[in-house]
């Protein structure tokens, strides 16, 4: 099923169970989806955004509400932290599953070989066959430095 149906249907589940901190979260889902097919108009893309694009809002949506949690824990907030947490979960469920280290480092060494990548200089077309093809599985903040070492 498209992403963007998928979040529909979710959305409209949780309007009829009254789940008021999934509808709120979903709904920010939306406004950051439709937030962007704005912006992508306005550059002269047609249809709006794609899947890899979805993906993409959805992994920075994590990360920034990681970043508030955290920041939350730290002054003592640990209600806020918690709804961060909440948000968290429910847009993971349209993520697909996380790969683990040893899969990272395959995909990484796979990425390596396919595009003949020999120095650092080649990082960018390691990370963007990456991109293209591991969008929402893993974090790549942390695998620059993993790609830059193996380069190196």
């Amino acid at each position: 099923m498209e992403m963007r149906s998928r979040i529909d249907t979710a959305l409209k589940d949780a309007m009829k169970a009254k789940d008021a901190d999934r509808l709120s979260t979903l709904r920010l889902i939306n406004a950051a989806i439709k937030d962007r097919d704005i912006a992508s108009r306005g550059e002269g893309a047609e249809g709006g955004v794609g899947e890899a694009e979805i993906l993409a809002i959805l992994g920075k949506m994590v990360k920034q509400r990681q970043e508030s949690a955290r920041a939350y824990e730290e002054a003592g907030r640990l209600e806020l932290a918690e709804k961060e947490l909440a948000e968290i979960k429910v847009i993971e469920g349209f993520l697909p599953r996380q790969l683990t280290a040893d899969e990272v480092e395959a995909a990484v060494a796979s990425a390596i070989s396919d595009t003949g990548a020999t120095s650092i200089r080649d990082m960018g077309k390691v990370m963007g066959a990456l991109k293209a093809q591991y969008t929402g599985q893993m974090d790549f903040g942390a695998v620059g430095p993993l790609v830059k070492d193996r380069l190196a």
